[in-house]
This record gives C-alpha cells, structure tokens and sequence, in this order.
C-alpha cells in the first residue's frame, strides 16, 4: 500500500517521540517526514516541515510547543503531548471515551494528548461527575504509581546507573509541594471545584501505571453498587476501556502496577469495604501506552479518518 498521510514527529529523539516513530514505521499508509539536525534546532525549519504535513505531533517541551503553533496553517492537524495546551481554548482533550469527545477529536485540527497521571484519574473521576454521582466539590484524592520511564530520558538514566543513590531501590513519593503539572487539567477536565490533592509515585520498575482514588461513601448519595453500574455503563463497549465488576480483583488482593506494561489497553478495578462504606477506584495502563504514545496513536486514528484502535497494542 502507498503512503496516504504525511506525518512528521517534531521531537521525535525523546521517549514518546521515538515510541510514535517505531509505532509508526510499521503503519504502511503512513509516510513519515524528517528534518535535519540542524533544522531541529530552528523554529521556521520545524513549522516548514509541519506545514507540509496531513498531521504532526509536537512531542516537545512546553515552551517549543507554544513557539511554534503561531506559524503553522490552521488546518494541520496538530496532536501535542506537552502539558502546553491541555487547558487551551480552542484545542481538544484527548481522550476518546469521554462522553462526546470521540467526535470532537474527529473534527479537530488541535488536539492536546493527556497526561499520564491524568488519563489515570480522569478516567475514574470525569464519569462519575458527569452522572451526578460525585459532587464537584467533593475533596478528591489520588495516589499514582508510575515506572521510572514516566520521567523521561533523563530518569530513565538515573533508575539504570549502576552508581544510583540506594535510595533508588524504593518507590519514591514526589511532587511533594502539591502542585504537579497534571492538576490544571484534572480539575478542568473533570469539571471539578478544586484540585484533587495528588500524590505521585516513582518505583524501580521501567513502565506501568495504576492510579486510585478512594471515595468516602457517606458523602456520597450513590452506592458502591450504584458507582460501579455508572462506571461500566460509561465505557460499555469500548474496545480500549474494560471496566471489571464490582469487587472482581485478584484473589490475593495484590495489584502490580506493571500489569499492563507494553500493551495500549485501561483496566479500571472497583473494590468497597465489607460494609460498603468506602470504595476504592483503580485504573491500571501502561505509562507508555494509554498514558502517553498509545494515546496518541488512538486520536491521530481518529483525526485521520483511520480504525480508531489501527497500530495499538
């Protein structure tokens, strides 16, 4: 098959970049553009390139994401995974199996790709707002757990240098002054009154992600089983969403955060006390795939008129 869509990967040489590069060498109706070295290096040879693109991923720091979109054509489709435009008027958040979302995608020229950490919470917290099952000001919590490749080349580094800090061999608690780059879109996405208080974790283990929020059921008018029938209504029949039922969790009550390591896919788990006074909401993906690069392979799909799920794992 010949190539039928231009596509050009501006940043391809840092983790996500490279992943869409590989994910995308297989893909035979898509042609991928280059640039030299030196033109990596200038902003009117990067928007030439993506200017002469069906589609171009901004796979950059903030700051080079928001230099160059004043000098391209408005109707490239732009997917950036940077946190620049994730709040931004005028773009669209990524994630397809939003209610209503999966055709805004469709539509779009200017789609911003979540967050890792944000794709985890979102996914729980966003149905159950939307329903009126969880007030907007309810004071949400969340705990997430990443490998160490969630930190980028320059982590990936320190987690494989035989001369790490001991320190390195136990799960790290960071962001500790509250105020972690994902919050602006959990909150705005979520349609929330105020930030999650969020806690993210670090652990000796390459990629893999499991995020969970507790819920206090007497704040709540909903039930444990009540949640759980909006959750699995919420994502019936999508094909990389599967929300298991109501306390359907390993018979060891272990969950490894790396369980999902290297495929695409989202497993959202559902546990509440035995009096069903708490319940415990964990969605569990790959850092790498929904959380990042898969995520951003499903919308370009979409943008492209393309098999949403094409090249996924």
């Amino acid at each position: 098959m010949s190539a039928t869509y231009k596509v050009f990967i501006d940043g391809s040489s840092g983790t996500t970049g490279l992943r869409i590069a590989d994910r995308l060498a297989a893909r035979p109706e898509i042609q991928l553009l280059s640039i030299s070295e030196e033109g990596r290096k200038d902003v009117q040879e990067r928007a030439k390139v993506i200017n002469s693109a069906d589609l171009a991923f901004l796979c950059l720091p903030d700051d080079a994401a928001r230099e160059v979109m004043p000098q391209l054509r408005p109707d490239v489709k732009i997917l950036d995974t940077s946190t620049a435009h994730r709040t931004s008027p005028g773009w669209v958040y990524g994630f397809p199996e939003l209610a209503g979302q999966r055709e805004k995608i469709r539509q779009s020229c200017r789609v911003a790709v979540p967050g890792c950490h944000a794709s985890g919470f979102i996914a729980l917290a966003a149905p159950l707002v939307q329903k009126g099952l969880v007030p907007a000001d309810y004071p949400f919590s969340c705990h997430s757990l990443t490998g160490y490749s969630g930190g980028g080349k320059k982590m990936i580094g320190q987690y494989r240098d035989p001369a790490r800090p001991v320190d390195y061999d136990s799960p790290r608690a960071y962001a500790l002054g509250l105020h972690h780059k994902h919050l602006p879109e959990m909150k705005a996405v979520c349609g929330l009154s105020a930030a999650p208080i969020f806690c993210p974790i670090v652990a000796d283990y390459y990629s893999g992600m499991q995020t969970s929020i507790p819920l206090r059921m007497e704040l709540l008018k909903a039930d444990p089983a009540a949640i759980a029938a909006a959750m699995e209504e919420y994502y019936q029949g999508e094909k990389v969403v599967t929300v298991h039922p109501l306390g359907d969790i390993p018979s060891d009550q272990f969950l490894a955060g790396n369980l999902l390591a290297g495929t695409d896919r989202m497993e959202i788990y559902l546990t509440a006390s035995p009096d069903g006074s708490q319940m415990l909401l964990i969605s569990l993906f790959d850092n790498l795939g929904k959380g990042s690069s898969g995520a951003a392979v499903q919308c370009m799909n979409l943008m492209l008129g393309l098999e949403e799920t094409a090249g996924l794992e």
